[in-house]
Formats: structure tokens, sequence, C-alpha cells
């Protein structure tokens, strides 16, 4: 990461819970690929994502990280967010989130959002989970 001077106390320690979090959730490889793709132009944008999503949210301790991920998928496949899906079933593996509890957010989301929505966020955990299993079997 490069040097860069950092406003304060709170944001280093936000920025450096973040960073665990993240790491945490989403995985070494993920993040480190994400990292070695930054430029001056997004650093601050990074930043922001690292102390307010992952150093502060993703961080705290007032619901799990398996409900949190629940919501993230359910958020993400609501609002039509279909690139940062696959990532997020990823994410399951370290959460603690089942497969059942994928399906049963998507359902939620079918019946409030709607059900081509939820029909489309299946498919992607469904290609996603194949990838997976693909993965751990060439291991």
């Amino acid at each position: 990461m490069p040097d860069r001077p950092v406003p304060d106390a709170l944001f280093q320690d936000r920025h450096k819970t973040g960073m665990r979090t993240r790491r945490e959730v989403l995985g070494d490889a993920h993040v480190d690929r994400a990292e070695a793709q930054t430029s001056d132009l997004d650093q601050p944008f990074q930043d922001l994502i690292t102390v307010s999503a992952w150093g502060t949210v993703w961080a705290s301790d007032a619901i799990s990280r398996r409900e949190r991920s629940m919501l993230t998928l359910a958020l993400l496949a609501a609002t039509g967010n279909w690139e940062e899906i696959p990532m997020h079933i990823r994410a399951t593996a370290r959460t603690g989130a089942s497969r059942r509890d994928v399906v049963e957010a998507f359902q939620h989301v079918a019946i409030y959002c709607g059900v081509p929505r939820a029909n489309h966020a299946l498919k992607l955990a469904k290609q996603t989970f194949a990838e997976m299993e693909e993965e751990e079997e060439s291991r």
C-alpha cells in the first residue's frame, strides 16, 4: 500500500480494523488483488470503503457475520448490484452463512422486492457455488 498521510488516530484504528475484517470475510487473495489494482485515483474511495464498510459496519458485533452476510446478499439482490453478489457468496465460506441461508435470503427478496431479482441472484449463487466446488476439488 502506498505511503500517505493518515488524518487521525480514529481513522488509523478503523482502517486497521477494516483491513483485518475485510481479510477475514473476503480472504487474503481477494483483498491482495483489490489492493494491487488500487491507484492514486481510487485510493481515497478504497479508504472510505475500508474504514466505513469494513472498519465500522462489518466490524460491529451487534449482529453476527452470518447475519450480516445474509443481509448483504439480500440487499445486493434487492438493488440489482449483481457484480457484488459472487464476491459475497464466496464470503459465506468465512461468515458461517450456509447455502440454505443464502436461499432463504433470496426468497425474502422475492417476496419483498420481486421474483426476477431473486431469481437472478439465485442463478449467480448457483454459478458461484459450483465454481467454489470446482476450485476445492482441484486443490
